[in-house]
């Protein structure tokens, strides 16, 4: 899975300010030093045009005609989730030729931009209805116009995006989406390019008209808006895509909007998601008597999209919330197809405020509003107000020596309780400790004690058949709690000390192992570090709702601690997803043998000259072991056809894994974007929901955490149990190596040439179970 900008960008030799975008297939990166690395490899096969950018203006997406065959672009970088961009130089092109001019605007007259809504929209009765129940509107204000634009040329908008704008998937922890490049860069397109949308250009010129401008503005009474600064996408949905809460304040905006473009034919209906959800905004007084606008984790107020409908707001920091609800998967093909897909395109885009030169134009308006934005945000101090709040619990420290082994008979009885006797041994701590020391995390799969994980995956199967209360003010009136703000997080959760929280294994598990002085030891020695405090969460993510969006940590070092407890598969864990295939096999073939008749044994055994031909693929005579219809082979009888087994099903992508990335400096920067550079991928450890897998990281300041929304698809909820262990700082002096290459500690990034830590073998001598 790539987060990001997830593009691969190819260069054009013969237009060398002309970039596009390619979805490219075997080709490899390049090897090689110098300006070479970039160009040494041409993929004229598999290659998918993407994009398109005409310099000196941003890149539009679109398909093109493919290039003569001694033209072909060459791959610049084919890593899924690349960014690198090429930088051009302001120099005229190489190749001579004149750089195209971006054209002026169109200045629609007031007659030709009406022309191009709905009949009857300007109508001042129409006018005075929307503005009145924008006013009225719940929980913020807010405006739904049905029928917005000439339904023919919508058509047609839809019909020349569907033949010519291509879109790239973006992913990050925020959204998931198909996007194409910014609809104001129309205007820096040449005319043979331009020819094939005519259609989308009128209906951009409209809707930035000074015409329909006014008629925004006098809906939601926000006063001028630009015209000049166009800002606006086409975004398409597909079923699994989804954008979580926020509220759109970024610099100059003042009006968000979002024109439908589903299928006319076939009518977009409520249940297949995809609406726009509105939260509602409280204010909370907080220690020092100042009050916060805190966004509630609930939404009220859905919007289905539909045809030719435009829903707006004037965005308000701190209060224009929302989210659009996941596209759901159909039950079938067949189902899908009968709902045209469901796809969910939109145009969606903002007024910017007036810019120089333009009526309403103020000078240091634009710097104003963003700097109001800011203090609005975090008047009141917002964070205080943020569930759950951290609760570290002081310890007592226990220093360890070198090859210092404290664990007495006691503690390992008390230990061999929750824990696999595989990781309790000191060879095995020692290996652990090794390999925590060289990659700064480490998964441990197994590490509870097979009996007591018996007991704690029966609560958790019987905790997730009962239904639970749709609204969180219900489920708050038991032991668990709901995370918000919806704009950092959201899931179900249980903290230490609960009073509600019933005895069973789970509670077992945060309140008497984790925080025990016995662990603690166990995890230094693991860890080579020494523990000053415990906070410890147990987490509920229920499919289709819940997430927690990238933060990041200031501070010293610490190690972050979390045991998968998600008894469902089909999350991405290799291994779980493994096992859970080997044990349908097994079943199968032990079903298949007993309906057979026994054969004789030879010398090895029937067993073991089945094993061979299952992992060569050969019959024991050394003959295809899949035939053929003809029966072709030694024997005189005519061969029975083999089957063709039905290819299984694509598993579908369902998010939940746990991602920790490196931050990135760059201010100009959108936060959300995840990038990687020419050398590194940025993604530091990522662990699949799992069942009984432990992972330990030491997690270093500015580092990125967040847990990707868990889709309606998804089999089951994510469970886990969350620990942060504050430790103390080491004095060491970094070794040479460190030195020479400027790392740091705490978690990094993953030599691909190392081997991956599978864990251990349980112990062959160990007489527990």
């Amino acid at each position: 899975m790539a987060y990001g900008r997830c593009q691969s960008r190819a260069f054009d030799p013969t237009a060398s300010q002309s970039i596009a975008c390619f979805r490219v297939g075997p080709c490899s990166f390049p090897q090689g030093g110098g300006h070479k690395k970039f160009w040494t490899r041409t993929c004229s096969s598999s290659w998918d045009i993407l994009s398109f950018d005409i310099s000196p203006f941003p890149e539009l997406f679109f398909f093109l005609p493919h290039f003569p065959p001694k033209h072909q672009p060459q791959i610049l970088c084919n890593r899924p989730n690349c960014t690198m961009k090429m930088k051009r130089k302001a120099d005229s092109p190489a190749d001579g030729r004149k750089a195209i001019k971006k054209r002026t605007k169109n200045t629609l007259s007031d007659e030709d931009a009406k022309a191009r809504f709905r009949k009857g929209l300007f109508d001042k009765k129409v006018l005075e209805k929307y503005t009145s129940e924008y006013a009225t509107s719940t929980p913020y204000k807010h405006s739904v116009i049905h029928e917005l634009a000439d339904d023919s040329l919508l058509r047609k908008v839809r019909e020349e995006i569907k033949a010519n704008v291509h879109f790239t998937p973006k992913e990050t922890d925020i959204y998931k989406i198909h996007q194409s490049g910014d609809l104001a860069n129309l205007d820096g397109l040449d005319d043979k390019a331009l020819a094939k949308l005519p259609s989308l250009l009128a209906l951009r010129d409209a809707l930035y008209s000074q015409t329909f401008r006014e008629y925004v503005s006098h809906i939601t009474g926000c006063g001028p808006l630009s015209g000049r600064k166009t800002d606006m996408a086409i975004n398409v949905y597909t079923p699994g895509c989804y954008l979580l809460c926020h509220d759109d304040v970024i610099g100059s905006r003042k009006v968000s909007y979002i024109l439908y473009l589903t299928d006319p034919d076939t009518p977009w209906q409520p249940e297949w998601g995809g609406a726009l959800r509105l939260f509602p905004v409280v204010d909370r007084e907080g220690k020092d008597g100042e009050v916060a606008k805190t966004p509630l984790p609930d939404f009220v107020k859905s919007i289905p999209p539909a045809w030719n409908q435009l829903s707006f707001f004037a965005v308000q920091p701190g209060e224009s919330f929302h989210d659009v609800e996941e596209v759901y998967h159909a039950a079938s093909p067949e189902e899908l197809e009968k709902n045209a897909g469901r796809i969910r395109m939109a145009i969606s885009g903002w007024f910017h405020i007036p810019q120089v030169g333009e009526d309403g134009w103020v000078e240091g308006a634009e710097r104003e509003a963003a700097h109001k934005s800011g203090l609005m945000q975090l008047q009141g101090n917002p964070d205080q107000h943020d569930q759950p709040q951290a609760k570290p619990i002081r310890v007592e420290k226990s220093k360890l020596e070198e090859d210092d082994f404290p664990l007495d008979e006691s503690d390992l009885e008390f230990l061999l309780k929750y824990i696999a006797p595989t990781y309790l041994t000191p060879d095995t701590i020692e290996r652990v400790a090794e390999h925590f020391e060289e990659e700064f995390s480490i998964t441990l799969p197994d590490i509870l004690h097979p009996r007591f994980a018996e007991k704690l995956r029966k609560h958790v199967e019987d905790q997730e058949k009962k239904p639970l209360p749709e609204s969180s003010d219900e489920i708050e009136k038991g032991a668990w709690k709901v995370a918000r703000p919806p704009h950092k997080h959201r899931y179900l959760y249980l903290q230490p000390g609960e009073e509600k929280t019933e005895e069973s294994p789970l509670k077992e598990l945060l309140e008497v192992l984790l925080p025990s002085r016995q662990f603690r030891l166990w995890l230094q020695m693991a860890t080579r570090s020494t523990v000053e405090s415990v906070d410890l969460l147990a987490r509920r993510f229920r499919h289709g709702q819940d997430y927690t969006l990238a933060t990041g940590h200031e501070g010293k070092p610490r190690l972050e601690v979390n045991i998968g407890l998600t008894p469902t598969t089909g999350w991405g864990d290799v291994e779980d997803d493994e096992d859970e295939e080997e044990e349908e096999e097994e079943e199968e073939e032990e079903e298949s043998s007993e309906e057979e008749q026994p054969k004789k044994k030879g010398k090895n055994g029937a067993a073991n000259g089945k094993g061979k031909e299952k992992a060569n693929g050969k019959s024991a005579n050394g003959s295809d072991a899949k035939g053929d219809a003809k029966g072709k082979g030694k024997g005189k009888g005519k061969g029975k056809a083999v089957e063709k087994e039905p290819e299984p099903e694509e598993e579908l992508e369902v998010g939940g894994h746990e991602v920790y990335m490196a931050g990135d400096d760059d201010s100009n920067e959108d936060a959300a974007i995840y990038k990687t550079s020419d050398e590194d991928d940025n993604i530091l450890f990522f662990q699949a929901a799992s069942w009984n897998k432990m992972s330990i990281v030491l997690r270093d300041s500015g580092t990125l955490r967040f847990v990707k929304y868990v889709s309606q698809s998804a089999k089951g909820d994510r469970w886990d149990v969350s620990a942060m262990f504050e430790i103390e700082e080491q004095d060491e002096e970094p070794s040479s190596e460190e030195e020479g290459n400027g790392e740091a500690s705490g978690v990094g990034v993953v030599d691909d040439s190392e081997e991956e830590f599978k864990g251990f073998s349980p112990s062959e001598d160990s007489d527990s179970d």
